[in-house]
């Protein structure tokens, strides 16, 4: 089996709510619906099986629309979904990474150089989390604020990937229109107008 890319996805709803300031319920819906669709296709494109773990109805049923296997997340937060995504996984006895479902510029050279040697990997995110993981076994996945660090601490002398696709998430609505301006980032444009 192909490797798998896990990408938790909140609900479209309810999701990004930092960026309540600058978009309005509908165009923030239609960002995370948008951004999701990005990652997981770039990982498709990739030659990733793109797995999505949800707790939502309505991003289950734009996954199975989209053609994106998904398995339910109970909903107590990223590390339990990222946990959930991994033990899937290893019933497959296939290589998983785990990778938000918010990076605007995410290309396929960004997964070519996540997925290039079969060492423990990690991508930190601008802000000091992280972006992407992935370990030989499995570990307490510890997300939130500094979690580069933390998950630095927990891995075996990963390979360090930081490129701009798995730098910049979108967080903030500085985030948002720094992605904008980016030529990679421009795409979004299409789903605030």
């Amino acid at each position: 089996m192909s490797p798998v890319a896990i990408i938790p996805v909140k609900s479209f709803k309810t999701g990004n709510l930092r960026l309540s300031s600058a978009l309005d319920d509908a165009r923030r819906l239609a960002v995370g619906m948008a951004l999701a669709n990005h990652v997981a296709e770039t990982v498709v494109k990739s030659g990733l099986m793109a797995l999505i773990v949800t707790s939502d109805h309505d991003v289950a049923a734009w996954a199975a629309r989209s053609g994106f296997p998904t398995i339910p997340d109970v909903g107590t937060g990223l590390n339990n979904a990222a946990r959930e995504g991994v033990e899937w996984v290893s019933k497959t006895a296939s290589r998983w990474f785990v990778i938000h479902g918010d990076l605007p510029l995410l290309r396929p050279d960004d997964i070519a150089a996540l997925t290039a040697t079969d060492r423990e990997m990690l991508a930190p995110s601008s802000d000091g989390g992280t972006s992407a993981l992935s370990a030989t076994r499995s570990i307490e996945f510890d997300y939130g604020p500094a979690s580069f660090h933390r998950h630095l601490a927990l891995l075996d002398s990963p390979n360090v990937v930081a490129r701009p696709g798995l730098l910049h998430d979108l967080d903030s609505p500085t985030d948002l229109e720094s992605a904008l301006a980016h030529p990679l980032g421009s795409w979004l444009g299409d789903h605030i107008r």
